[in-house]
């Protein structure tokens, strides 16, 4: 017999496809899933039963959930502490990143090139935003960024407007280098909130 899942969990899922139900604007949604992912990281037993969560070191995902019906994932994402992450997009694809504990920093980059030269990418840092225990970020399309882990252990669920990790080539970015190539996303790890 499958286990319940959370149930504060299964009410953030609830939650979003209702929304989706509703809205046919994929941007409109996502700003609407950011406040009830808001929620859903400030929430104490989310935070208590992530405590025993395992690392997605090596480039893995928790894969949390995915809607049979709208298509929108829900990851994690477990750092050791001091962790540096890549700088990348996510092609077509909003993502909103929530902190559910310690802290993390979102580095924002714009392009300054028009892209027309292959494999060449002049990416300068615009801003950092710290987040913390309930802190959502949310990034539009093709937007440039990378998320740092902070001095202890850090956890994020991440919620996409699909998944895209797998099936669609996203951008990766070497600044110092001024370079840019196509990568694939996570590798999905499937992992029951029960």
């Amino acid at each position: 017999m499958a286990q319940q899942r959370l149930p504060v969990f299964q009410k953030f899922i609830d939650d979003v496809r209702a929304v989706w139900a509703r809205e046919k604007s994929t941007e409109v949604r996502m700003k609407a899933t950011t406040e009830l992912l808001r929620g859903l990281v400030s929430n104490d037993t989310m935070l208590a039963h992530s405590r025993d969560w395992p690392s997605t070191e090596g480039h893995k995902n928790l894969l949390l959930y995915e809607d049979p019906d709208y298509g929108f994932v829900v990851n994690a994402v477990v750092r050791t502490p001091g962790r540096f992450g890549s700088v990348h997009d996510h092609a077509h694809c909003w993502t909103a990143y929530g902190v559910l504990d310690g802290t993390e920093k979102l580095e924002r980059f714009e392009r300054l090139d028009d892209g027309t030269k292959d494999g060449f990418a002049d990416v300068r840092m615009t801003s950092v935003t710290e987040g913390k225990h309930g802190s959502v970020d949310l990034v539009a399309p093709y937007d440039i960024h990378a998320e740092q882990g902070g001095p202890t252990r850090s956890v994020a669920v991440i919620v996409r407007s699909e998944r895209v990790a797998g099936k669609v080539l996203q951008g990766r970015y070497l600044p110092n280098e001024k370079k840019t190539y196509q990568g694939e996303g996570p590798t999905q790890v499937p992992f029951e909130l029960t």
